[in-house]
This record gives structure tokens, C-alpha cells and sequence, in this order.
């Protein structure tokens, strides 16, 4: 595995690339608040969906970079327009400006299943689902991820079997699903963060690396990107402090950036 130097980076407050140009655009006032960062994978999920359901929404943008510096003077500290949304401080959160008080949506899964309902009157995204009785996995290292990725992939085909849907990328000719979206901001973080940091790469399979490309590809998933600096600068912290952490628990360094250490898909859902 790669060992970086420590260059004493820190995550950035601002995204880059096609992400700048998607939130530049959504810098007007809507009936959407959506409450994000820059590089954190839960809030790509929910940004990917608005994108593809062609949801109106405002990117918080003054909020972000305040929570954000906040967060790296102490991160118990958050902001009073945040934790109305948020009462945990975290992001995602979306805030629904076209109701008297304002309502409120959080935490990215719970985000994507109410974006099912037409609160737009553009932005319905009918699901049906196929219900996998599989818990979220803690993936620590590189042979677990691994597993994650592995057990993703049968899902997706017993999906492809049990379904006549088009739904899923899985399919080539299929659209972008659920389940893509999930696991989708992991998948990607594995091609620039993990690479760099861990010496990284995914296994041999030709239909996988098909699949990756479909989804790495699509508008709305290509609109939430930023450029792959970014996300090395913002996970080196990360990966400073799982080294210390490994260091005392006698543990080699095979461990993940904590983007994978907290909750790495193996997908809950599958479209059907």
C-alpha cells in the first residue's frame, strides 16, 4: 500500500470542476435549500439525485464555508441555521422553503426517499424497490472493501434476473437508480482517493469496469464532481489520523479514509 507524506493539508471549503459550475448555477433562491460540503460522499448522493430528477434547489454555499470553518476550529460547534435543519449539525439537509415554518429534511437516505414524492412538479422519481435484508457494513480496510464492492455486484445481478425494470447501470442500456446512487460516491472516491493514499485498484472484470464507467460518466453524476485534487487534499487529514490511530493499537495500514470507515453501501436497496 501507497504511504503519502503528510503534507499538512486540509479539506477545502469550495468545490472544483464541474461541481463549481453545477452549484454556480443553483446560487438563486428556490423552494430547495440543499445544506452540503464539499467533498463529503453522503451529500453527493442527495446532489446526484436532485440532478437527476431535474429538481429546482439553492446550494447553500455562505453556509457551507461558515459550517466548514467552524468544523475545523471544533467540530461540536455548529451553526444556528444548520442545526434548524440538522439538529445533529451534520450534512446533508435540505430545507423546504415553500412551507410556513420551513420544513426540514435529513440524513442522505432519508433525503432520497422523499424525493420520491412530487414536491416539484418535475421532481417525481418513481421506485420500486427489491428489499435486501443486509445490514450497512463498517469497511475498514482494502480486503473489506473489496467484499462491499463484491457483494454489490450479486446484488446487481440478481436485480438484473428478478427485474424487468430499466432502472440501474448495471444494465447497459439501463438508467441511473437507487442503488447507483448509493453506492456511487464510494465507488468514485475509490478511483482518485484510494489509489493515491493506498496504492489502490479495482480487480479484474470487465463488466464491473463497464458499469464504473456508465456511472463516473452520467450527466448527473458528472455535474457533482469535483477535480481529483480536492479530494486528496480533503481526505489527507483522514488518513493522518487513522495512521496514528493504527500506530497505537499496533495495527498495519490497511485502513481506509474514514468516508469508507463509516458506512460503505453494500446497497440496502436495489431497483427493480
Amino acid at each position: 500500500m501507497s504511504a503519502k507524506e503528510d503534507t499538512g493539508k486540509s479539506y477545502h471549503l469550495k468545490c472544483t470542476g464541474d461541481a463549481l459550475t453545477t452549484a454556480n448555477a443553483h446560487t438563486s433562491p428556490s423552494d430547495i435549500t440543499l445544506f452540503a460540503g464539499c467533498f463529503c460522499p453522503f451529500v453527493q448522493r442527495v446532489w446526484v439525485a436532485l440532478e437527476y430528477l431535474g429538481i429546482d434547489y439553492h446550494v447553500s454555499s455562505r453556509l457551507v464555508q461558515f459550517f466548514e470553518d467552524i468544523y475545523e476550529v471544533d467540530p461540536y460547534k455548529k451553526p444556528a441555521e444548520l442545526l434548524e435543519v440538522s439538529p445533529k449539525g451534520l450534512v446533508p439537509a435540505i430545507k423546504l422553503n415553500n412551507y410556513n415554518p420551513p420544513h426540514a429534511v435529513n440524513e442522505s437516505t432519508v433525503i432520497l426517499e422523499f424525493l420520491e414524492e412530487p414536491i416539484t412538479p418535475t421532481g417525481y422519481w418513481s421506485l420500486h424497490f427489491i428489499v435486501i435484508s443486509k445490514p450497512k457494513m463498517k469497511v475498514e480496510g482494502a480486503k473489506e472493501f473489496i467484499e462491499a464492492v463484491e457483494g454489490l455486484i450479486v446484488l446487481f445481478e440478481r436485480a438484473a434476473t428478478e427485474s424487468n425494470s430499466n432502472f440501474g447501470l448495471w444494465k447497459a442500456d439501463g438508467d441511473l437508480g437507487l442503488a447507483d446512487v448509493m453506492a456511487g460516491p464510494w465507488l468514485f472516491r475509490a478511483t482518485n482517493v484510494l489509489p493515491y493514499y493506498r496504492g489502490f485498484t479495482y480487480p479484474d472484470g470487465p463488466k464491473f469496469h463497464a458499469y464504473l464507467e456508465r456511472l463516473l460518466n452520467h450527466p448527473a453524476f458528472k455535474k457533482t464532481c469535483s477535480t481529483k485534487q480536492l479530494y486528496i487534499d480533503s481526505y489527507e487529514r483522514y488518513v493522518r489520523l487513522l495512521r496514528l490511530v493504527s500506530a497505537l493499537d499496533g495495527r498495519d495500514d490497511d485502513i481506509l479514509p474514514s468516508c469508507y470507515a463509516t458506512d460503505m453501501p453494500t446497497t440496502d436497496q436495489i431497483r427493480a
